[in-house]
């Protein structure tokens, strides 16, 4: 038996270590929906850093994309249930809160009881892009800098970043930001090291490096044609099949979506945080690490 699950994979650091658990436990096959793993161009800019082509990285930009819907301000009013919609058992685990047609479908993704906006929306797969070139697919930062956030207005629908940037520390000296773009479409990663620069932005997704050689000798045209969710679906059947690690693993989707949880907890906390990758915890600040985990409501089924 096998899972897909789309990304975000969790809704918080510890949802995310119970689902690494359960599938270790149970034996199964899971692969998050981090399509951008399957797409040769993405493979060979992360081989290309990890190969030490740009020599000792020093900077990453994670880039994500602006907000690109916005809900109802201060003083908005509840809508009435459509009819046949089970709005009880969509909730589920979360809050008890008034319906509107803006929090569901699409635009659940700007709310923060049900997602972490962008920073978790394109900010899974551009950091997941950042982890991989910088081979800390089983790890991740040791500190977490808030760098600047715009909120929608108090009262607002949507409550979730609309600008947004952070730092991430690694124990190799490494600094990955994440930061808003104002390209509608913004998603992807560069790598800027001692000898060199690579990287790549969707969609569709484009290659580009200093000295250019290092992506033209491969990619003339920095682009390769495919279907990256065809391929990565293509992928997940046939490690259910053949028993073997997909593409990306549960581990993998975890550890990438815990760097955009620690991002919203800096931000919102507007201060530093320290992590340690090894045991999964922040370090010396207990309003933080309350944040790793997310209250529940009874399941409504």
């Amino acid at each position: 038996m096998g899972f897909y699950c789309e990304k975000p994979l969790s809704l918080c650091v510890r949802d995310g270590q119970a689902m690494v658990a359960a599938v270790r436990r149970h034996q199964r096959i899971l692969q998050t929906g981090s399509m951008q793993r399957s797409n040769p161009l993405n493979q060979f800019v992360s081989e290309t850093v990890l190969a030490g082509r740009i020599g000792t990285v020093q900077q990453v930009t994670a880039y994500i994309a602006p907000n690109n819907f916005f809900g109802p301000g201060p003083g908005w009013q509840p809508m009435p249930v459509p009819a046949g919609f089970d709005y009880p058992r969509w909730l589920g685990p979360a809050p008890d809160a008034p319906y509107h047609h803006d929090r569901c479908l699409y635009r659940f993704r700007f709310i923060c009881d049900y997602s972490g906006g962008q920073i978790t929306n394109f900010g899974a797969h551009s950091n997941d892009l950042a982890q991989w070139g910088l081979g800390a697919d089983a790890t991740g930062p040791v500190e977490i800098e808030p760098v600047r956030a715009e909120w929608p207005a108090t009262g607002s629908l949507f409550n979730t970043a609309l600008v947004s940037e952070f730092r991430c520390r690694y124990a190799s000296g490494a600094v990955l930001t994440c930061k808003t773009t104002d390209r509608e479409q913004g998603v992807g990663v560069r790598f800027a090291g001692s000898d060199g620069m690579i990287e790549a932005v969707g969609y569709p997704w484009t290659a580009r490096s200093e000295p250019a050689s290092l992506v033209t000798d491969k990619f003339p045209t920095g682009r390769f044609a495919i279907d990256e969710t065809t391929a990565h679906v293509r992928n997940f059947l046939d490690c259910v099949k053949s028993r073997q690690e997909p593409a990306a693993p549960v581990e993998i989707g975890h550890r990438s979506a815990t760097v955009c949880h620690l991002g919203n907890i800096a931000l919102r906390l507007g201060r530093t945080i320290k992590w340690d990758p090894e045991h999964e915890d922040i370090v010396g600040d207990d309003e933080a690490r309350g944040m790793l985990e997310r209250p529940q409501s009874d399941f409504r089924f």
